[in-house]
């Protein structure tokens, strides 16, 4: 799995990538990018770095595979008819987006994906003020007893803070709304 590192901003104002990637103090806030260092000749290190997992190579490999390909089809192939909510395409809001969207819900292979996240205390001290926020990304093309296992649950990024980033999630979030788009 190929990860991306990306330094941000401290007080998360931006990520430093295209037109900040060259940048030693964040534009917004004037925060340094990097730690002071004793040592001159040792690489900079980045203050808070993102870790980002592409999408696109896992959701490949989804339908590369003949045994998930099958299964990629069944939000469409195989709604419920009694009327019970068993998986999220039996929603009414999934239902009004099809009737919006109808040109993305006309190709059975295109993707809905759901997103999650929270945060964890990764050194399981409740006093340690490091946390840290995964984002997860599920796939809704499968069915209701395979989308919610972790075998196909896309961890994407991981968020260093130690607290929740709240409103500032969205900086984070701009890698891989940059490649959903």
């Amino acid at each position: 799995m190929d990860c991306h590192k990306i330094d941000a901003c401290p007080n998360d104002c931006i990520l430093f990538k295209n037109e900040f990637s060259n940048l030693s103090n964040c534009p917004k806030c004037g925060h340094e990018r990097y730690k002071e260092g004793k040592n001159e000749s040792k690489r900079k290190q980045p203050q808070k770095v993102l870790r980002y997992f592409p999408l696109t190579p896992r959701l490949q490999r989804l339908f590369i595979s003949t045994k998930t390909a099958r299964w990629m089809t069944w939000h469409q192939d195989c709604k419920s008819q009694d009327g019970r909510i068993r998986h999220p395409t039996d929603s009414e809001e999934w239902k009004r987006f099809d009737e919006r969207n109808n040109s993305f819900t006309l190709e059975a292979r295109n993707v809905w994906l759901g997103l999650a996240s929270d945060g964890f205390n990764s050194f399981k001290s409740m006093y340690s003020s490091y946390s840290i926020w995964p984002v997860v990304m599920v796939t809704y093309n499968l069915p209701p007893w395979l989308c919610m296992r972790s075998s196909f649950m896309m961890l994407t990024l991981l968020i260093p803070s130690p607290k929740q980033p709240g409103n500032a999630i969205d900086v984070y979030l701009q890698p891989l709304i940059d490649e959903l788009k």
